[in-house]
Parts: structure tokens; sequence; C-alpha cells
């Protein structure tokens, strides 16, 4: 796999995989060029933007989401050849920054692809987030230069997906067994997301209880009772949005009684700010300042038993298509 697309040598109809990624800045040099991506070219005020710069240096400078991402697709990809030799094409489409969506999709395409499958690296389905990713690759098959003959399907979502599942299961084991054993014995488990806009819940997206079936699932198979879910790094905007925030948990945790709060991102596959910040820092703080414990499982990031599920998973929805016709 590279980021641009290079076709099947076999000479047989191949598929392209259109693997869809959230996209981060490189350096701080992309900070404002990701920040205009992200809010439609509006700048942020120089307060504003001086608070983020400084969120990105308490986690070393940068993200590290673009080289995991890489290494996601990378082993989609070899999973893929290793299942169906010949058979996927797979390029990477970053919503912000590049490759963007659009040079994955006309790789693709400039491939000979007759049929391409969008698989979004966001478990659970929502209107702010898969549903976006699905608009641009559309889009992108009707612009200029582009093939609107190109049949794309779009995976809508994969929140219980069972490699999934398992890997975040195994990790919250390996971050519990971490903790003194009294510790352990009231530790409370916060099944964390990121937050979005409460108008969208009220409007029948179904993020909300995606998000808690995948806690279910992985609480059932970690064998974990006491948990809540929860959500994190809401936008400020004038807007309500979904809560319980993860920091009002911990803080109602320790009144509780919890020893030790264990957080388990199930609405992340990667590292990246909202994790390594959000929860490693922001969220570990409130965690000092009422005397518990903190602990998050391990991302998932390149972990294989995810990818090869990944990889199963875009197996399985091109075998089930109808057909070819656009």
């Amino acid at each position: 796999m590279s980021e641009q697309a290079t076709g099947s040598d076999n000479g047989q109809a191949c598929t392209g995989v259109l693997v869809m990624a959230h996209g981060t800045p490189s350096s701080l040099d992309e900070l404002p060029a990701f920040v205009e991506s992200i809010r439609h070219g509006r700048p942020l005020a120089p307060e504003q933007m001086a608070a983020l710069r400084a969120r990105y240096q308490a986690i070393g400078g940068c993200s590290p989401l673009a080289g995991i991402t890489r290494s996601q697709v990378e082993g989609i990809s070899r999973a893929l050849q290793a299942r169906r030799p010949g058979k996927f094409v797979v390029a990477l489409g970053a919503k912000h920054l590049s490759p963007s969506i659009e040079d994955a999709v006309g790789s693709l395409v400039a491939a000979g692809t007759g049929h391409l499958l969008g698989v979004v690296l966001a478990p659970q389905f929502s209107a702010a987030s898969v549903a976006e990713y699905e608009r641009r690759a559309l889009a992108a098959r009707s612009a200029p230069g582009g093939n609107r003959q190109a049949r794309i399907d779009v995976v809508a979502s994969w929140h219980l997906l069972p490699g999934f599942v398992s890997a975040l299961a195994r990790n919250l084991r390996t971050a519990l067994d971490q903790l003194p054993r009294r510790s352990r014995e009231s530790a409370l488990v916060l099944f964390s997301a990121h937050s979005v806009p409460q108008r969208l819940i009220d409007e029948g997206d179904p993020y909300a209880r995606q998000v808690a079936e995948t806690a279910e699932a992985v609480a059932a198979l970690a064998g974990i009772e006491r948990y809540e879910v929860v959500f994190q790094s809401a936008g400020m905007t004038p807007d309500p949005w979904l809560g319980p925030d993860i920091r009002e948990a911990i803080r109602s945790g320790a009144r509780g009684g919890a020893k030790a709060v264990v957080a388990c991102p199930v609405g992340f596959v990667a590292d990246h700010l909202e994790v390594l910040y959000d929860l490693d820092v922001e969220a570990a703080a409130v965690a000092r300042e009422e005397g518990v414990s903190f602990a998050r499982s391990a991302s998932l990031n390149a972990d294989p038993e995810l990818l090869e599920a990944l990889a199963d998973l875009i197996i399985a929805a091109e075998e089930a298509r109808p057909g070819d016709e656009p």
C-alpha cells in the first residue's frame, strides 16, 4: 500500500479500498492549515491557537497519528493481500490535510478499480463523522476528472466487530491488572468516546447507542461489572454536547468510593491529541485532584488483531455486495 494506489498486477478486476481517517498535522508548522481545514477556513483567535499549540507541545510537539494511520492502512493492505492476493488496491484518504479523500479516490479510479469500498477508521456511525467521510468520497467521484460510473459503498459502522471488541477487552484487562490489588477491586471503568452535539442524538443519530453497545460488549468480554459510558473532547460552542463528560464522571466516581479510575477509549482506534492530552493529561489531572489512581488502556493503533478483523470486514462487505451496477 502506498498513498498513491497501484493496480492489480494479475490482469483481474480489483476492488479499491478507500481507508478514511481524520488526519493530523505532522508538525506545529502545519497546525494553522489543519485548524482552517477543520473550521472550514475560519482561523482561531490568537489566544485559542496558542492554547491549542500548548496542548500539542504537552504531548511532545506533534501528534503521532499520521504515522499510526499509515501503519494501520499498511497492515490492512497486507492482511487483504494475504487473504485475497491481487483482489484489492488500498489507498488512504484523510479528512484533513494530505493525502486527501479526493486524492485517494482519484488514485483508486486511475488504478482501474471498478468498485470502491470505503472504511472509516471510526467504529461508531455519526452524521458528524462517518456520514461526512462518505459525502466527501461520493463528491470526489462526481468531481471533474472523476468517474461518475464508479460505484462507492461505505461501511456504515463496525462498532461490534469481534476483533475490535476482543482487542479492546484485552488491553483493558492489562490496564486493570497493573493496578494495585486494593485499587483494582474498587476501580471504576470509564468507556469514553468523542462527544457530538446533543441535537444530533435528539434527531435520531445512532452514535450514542452504538458507543454504549461497544462498551457493553467490551465489559462483558473483559468481565467488568462496574463501568460507565462517558464522553470527552466536546467542542467549544454554545450548543449542548453529549455527556456525561469524563472529568465529571471521575469526580463522581471518587465521591462514590472509587480508589482508581481506568479510562478505556472505545470511540478511538489510535493515539492522538484527544487521547494523549484530553485523557492522559487533563483527565489524569482531575483524578489526582480527587485523590484516585488513574490508568488508561492502551490504544489499539496498529494492533494486528484489529487490522486483520478490518480486512475480514472488507472482504465480507465486498463478497456480500449485490452486483456491479453503479
